[in-house]
Order: C-alpha cells, then sequence, then structure tokens
C-alpha cells in the first residue's frame, strides 16, 4: 500500500475549517472529505481517524498562531505596541463572528477537553507555551519601560492570558464591537499602568 500524496499543512488548516464550523462531534467524515478533499481511507491511513485529525490539525493551529503573533512584534517600534496589536486582533477576530477567525483551542477545550485527557494535555501545553512568550514579551516591555516597574512578567501573561480567553468566550453571546473593545482597553490599561 503506497501512503497519500497531499499538501499536509493545506489539509490540516481545512481540517481546522471544519472542526471550527460545526464542532468536532457534528464533524462527518463526508464534511472532513469535503473540506480536504481526502477520501475516508486516506485520512485514516494519514491520520487513523477523525480523533487523529484534531490532534494534528490542534498541532498545526500552534504553530500557525506561534508564527502570526511574532509577526505582531516584527514591524512595531515596541513591544508594547506588538502586545495592543494582537489584542486589538483578537478583538477583530471575535468581531466578525467568523468561525474560521474562532480560536481552535477554546473549542476544543470546551467541547472534548474534559472528556479526553490527551486532547486536554494538548490544549495544558499549547496554552503553557503562549503563556511563556507572552511572559518573554511582557519581560521585553517591562525593560523598555512601558509598563509600571512593579510588574511581574509572568503575571501579566497570566492575566492577559485569562483576558484574552475571557473575552473570546464572552464574544460567543455578547458580540457588540463597541462593548468588546471596551473590554480589550480596559485589560490593557490593566496591564501598562
Amino acid at each position: 500500500m503506497r501512503n497519500a500524496e497531499f499538501d499536509k499543512e493545506a489539509v490540516l488548516r481545512a481540517a481546522m475549517h471544519a472542526f471550527l464550523n460545526k464542532g468536532y462531534a457534528k464533524t462527518s467524515m463526508q464534511d472532513l472529505k469535503k473540506a480536504t478533499g481526502l477520501h475516508p481511507g486516506s485520512i485514516y491511513c494519514a491520520f487513523e481517524n477523525k480523533r487523529g485529525l484534531l490532534l494534528a490539525a490542534l498541532e498545526q493551529y500552534r504553530l500557525d498562531r506561534a508564527s502570526e503573533f511574532e509577526q505582531f512584534f516584527s514591524a512595531r517600534t515596541s513591544t508594547i505596541a506588538g502586545i495592543k496589536s494582537y489584542l486589538d486582533n483578537v478583538v477583530s477576530e471575535c468581531i466578525s463572528c467568523d468561525n474560521t477567525q474562532a480560536c481552535l483551542m477554546t473549542k476544543a477545550l470546551n467541547e472534548i477537553a474534559e472528556q479526553d485527557t490527551e486532547i486536554q494535555a494538548i490544549i495544558s501545553s499549547n496554552l503553557i507555551l503562549l503563556q511563556k512568550t507572552l511572559a518573554e514579551k511582557f519581560a521585553l516591555a517591562l525593560k523598555e519601560k512601558a509598563i509600571s516597574e512593579e510588574k511581574n512578567s509572568e503575571h501579566l501573561a497570566r492575566y492577559f492570558l485569562m483576558g484574552v480567553y475571557g473575552l473570546r468566550t464572552f464574544a460567543q453571546t455578547h458580540p457588540e464591537p463597541a462593548v468588546l473593545k471596551q473590554l480589550a482597553e480596559q485589560l490593557y490599561q490593566d496591564i501598562i499602568k
């Protein structure tokens, strides 16, 4: 039996969108076939099953988001400007109500992590990595004196992450742009003051 040939990243990104659209439980193999262009046999061969595809999609999501996150800082004059730009982007994603802009980790965490310890561990690990990256950015912002010296970069990272995921969750039932922008601005002000 020969291995299927396909663009793995493109397939995983298509699977992400399918899972974001309907959720894991409601996404059928036919939905995945339609989204990825792969026949169920190819999906089983490459990923073992739907769950294996979700695990691979979560890893691709982490890699994509980490790369995207760094882009917010590459074109900015200061670290705090990168943090603000990232937060503004989160708000834009929330306002768009576009499932393709939603957070796959949040969706998977809310839907299946409690029933699947491996998925819960992967999501936890991904969030720890994001928190560590945020702490590094806040440490740079502290060095740049953009944040009060009394603040702690580790605490700021946890607080900011709590705020971002709280904002994403809140937006599911309260997607009013003005409210989301106001909450994000309050989070930002809490950090820099």
